[in-house]
């Protein structure tokens, strides 16, 4: 789900670094710098970058620019490789008989640690060339005027991924907001020493 659908779950950041005027120019370059690359035809297990917010397959941002008035609109795309776990199993087991099978000629059965790894390297190779990767795309909004970043998607994984590649991105360090931040925010020290020491609820009713 994204900002364009009816209804959209989002994660609310604000960049806590102070951003100089001559810094906005330089976002569409940093944007194309770290874009999406695509690994339909490397085994890669998944890529990541930004692509454009009309376009998801638009990485060089031709379909539409990221300003929108006072805002800047892009997305994050993710490409992941999912092979079924039994399918790495059925062909794992395959690679250990056929290499049982070829030590037996040197009159041993035994397969070390190592190279069962090896070969389960080998085997995870062959597979992810067979299997095409499920993109997945994220949109992003961030306002020019208060310095706050819409994300759509409230996923943890996400979430990381995104804070860790926007300061990769921008150098710039986001921080989430939450209740207690924004609670932080408007309240003075003493009420937050206040908030600090209240205990949590219980809602449910403990069994004894």
């Amino acid at each position: 789900m994204g900002f364009l659908n009816a209804t959209c779950s989002l994660t609310r950041f604000h960049i806590q670094d102070t951003i100089p005027q001559e810094f906005f120019p330089t976002i569409p370059t940093l944007l194309k710098k770290y874009a999406f690359q695509d690994i339909d035809e490397i085994p890669e297990e998944r890529s990541f970058g930004w692509v454009c917010f009309d376009d998801m397959l638009d990485a060089e941002w031709q379909t539409a620019q990221p300003y929108k008035g006072k805002y800047i609109v892009f997305s994050l795309r993710l490409d992941t490789r999912r092979i079924p776990a039994g399918v790495i199993k059925k062909h794992l087991t395959i690679a250990i008989k056929e290499e049982k099978q070829r030590i037996s000629e040197q009159n041993t059965n035994f397969i070390s640690r190592e190279r069962k790894k090896e070969l389960k390297e080998q085997v995870l190779l062959q597979l992810r060339q067979r299997f095409l990767p499920v993109p997945s795309e994220t949109n992003v909004l961030w306002s020019l005027e208060n310095n706050e970043i819409w994300l759509a998607s409230t996923q943890g994984s996400m979430i990381d991924l995104f804070m860790d590649y926007f300061k990769r991105t921008f150098a710039l360090t986001l921080e989430q907001v939450t209740p207690y931040t924004l609670a932080a925010h408007f309240l003075d020290e003493n009420a937050m020493i206040f908030i600090d020491r209240m205990e949590p609820t219980q809602f449910v009713a403990q069994t004894e």
